[in-house]
């Protein structure tokens, strides 16, 4: 039996990556993009935002919904970007003015002071006219590495170009998919999402 997942995004990126990650543990699911509206971030953590975006897109739809949350956080920046990641360079700015803006603002810095990790939280959110009583769960993962000193590769998004994991000398841009979606903080995340999520699916179809 067919599952579809709505995925609390306009990214077409984070829908295909999500397609990628759950496709090969669920081969039965589908990933769909949210088509709603978007509701206010105004969480102060990754979880708060991830679950405002689920429950969004969970009341809308009527279906299983997905939100997650996700950044980099920098060790000696206090942990900043954090939630504000993707908007670092201002609400209206993209990727590469992020990169740049947080690479200017770490070029003092030398190893081992680039510290910083990706982290990901996951919301899974059941509405309660599939399931009685309705769902939340929230998983979350992290992924250490370093701040490259320039962008390098082309497979991935976001700070992807300029995140060195741990045990590499490469970015995360510069990872093959399928290398990156089995160890990154989204993969982590969800492999602590699975169980929750294949719970529900099987109780949603009973």
């Amino acid at each position: 039996m067919s599952l579809e997942i709505v995925l609390a995004t306009h990214n077409a990126h984070k829908v295909a990556e999500f397609q990628r990650i759950i496709g090969e543990r669920m081969p039965h699911a589908t990933v769909v993009s949210y088509d709603g509206p978007e509701p206010v971030e105004d969480g102060v953590t990754f979880a708060e935002n991830a679950l405002i975006k689920a429950r969004a897109a969970a009341a809308h739809t009527g279906r299983i919904a997905l939100a997650d949350d996700s950044g980099i956080v920098v060790d000696v920046l206090g942990e900043a970007p954090g939630i504000l990641s993707a908007r670092w360079a201002g609400h209206k700015a993209g990727d590469e003015a992020n990169r740049r803006l947080l690479l200017d603002q770490m070029s003092d810095f030398a190893r081992p002071n680039r510290g910083a990790e990706f982290r990901c939280t996951i919301a899974l959110v059941v509405p309660e006219g599939l399931l009685a009583g309705g769902s939340e769960f929230v998983a979350e993962g992290r992924w250490r590495g370093t701040l490259a000193y320039e962008p390098r590769g082309s497979h991935g998004f976001g700070y992807d170009p300029i995140f060195e994991p741990d045990g590499h000398e490469i970015t995360a841009a510069e990872l093959k998919p399928e290398e990156k979606n089995a160890r990154s903080h989204r993969a982590l995340a969800f492999v602590e999402l699975l169980p929750e999520l294949e719970r529900v699916a099987a109780q949603v179809a009973a």
